[in-house]
């Protein structure tokens, strides 16, 4: 694996840790257990008075179902903009990594009862299998065209147009020939 060397982590790295770990709903025991080190390690690390290697936290990262990428960001935040204002060129990478999406958080960390992102559907780019999350999600469509599938009713959503799902099956495609973006509101954070 290979990482950027300006990346660096993020000061909520801790709390972001803790947020995703709960809600995968894991114990720190399960965590620790997951990733072979005692629960005072995890601990420390989701408080954020020990910092894991990249073996560790890449260990961690697969644990949790998410991009390393996830846990970095490009840039460190002001001290009074922290918590508070992403700027765009701040923006941290995540997501499914499918083919043909791009997603950044929007959301200044993963502590919040919800994340906002933004996702970029590349023209002809589409996920074939149905993803279901244990989450209610609300999604605006800025530019382009994106068809959605959710459960057994298929919907082409228009620019303006915004979107619900609730833990339902879902899958998307952009068969067009321009991107789409749209804007997610995701509950409780899953990135």
């Amino acid at each position: 694996m290979t990482f950027q060397t300006d990346l660096t982590t993020v000061d909520s790295l801790g709390a972001d840790l803790r947020a995703l770990r709960k809600s995968r709903g894991l114990t720190l025991q399960e965590m620790a257990d997951a990733v072979g080190r005692s629960v005072g390690w995890v601990s420390q690390i989701e408080r954020d008075l020990s910092a894991p290697s990249i073996a560790d936290l890449s260990h961690i990262a697969e644990i949790l179902d998410v991009a390393v990428s996830t846990l970095f960001q490009s840039g460190v935040p002001t001290a009074d903009e922290d918590g508070y204002i992403v700027r765009s060129r701040k923006r941290r990478p995540i997501g499914s990594r499918a083919v043909g999406l791009v997603e950044e958080l929007l959301s200044p960390d993963l502590t919040d009862d919800f994340e906002m992102v933004r996702s970029t559907f590349e023209p002809h780019s589409a996920i074939s299998d149905f993803v279901v999350r244990p989450t209610q999600e609300v999604g605006y469509l800025i530019s382009g065209h994106l068809d959605l599938e959710i459960v057994d009713r298929r919907f082409t959503i228009n620019p303006g147009d915004s979107f619900r799902i609730r833990g339902e099956a879902f899958r998307w495609m952009n068969p067009y020939d321009a991107p789409a973006v749209a804007i997610w509101v995701i509950a409780p954070p899953v990135y």
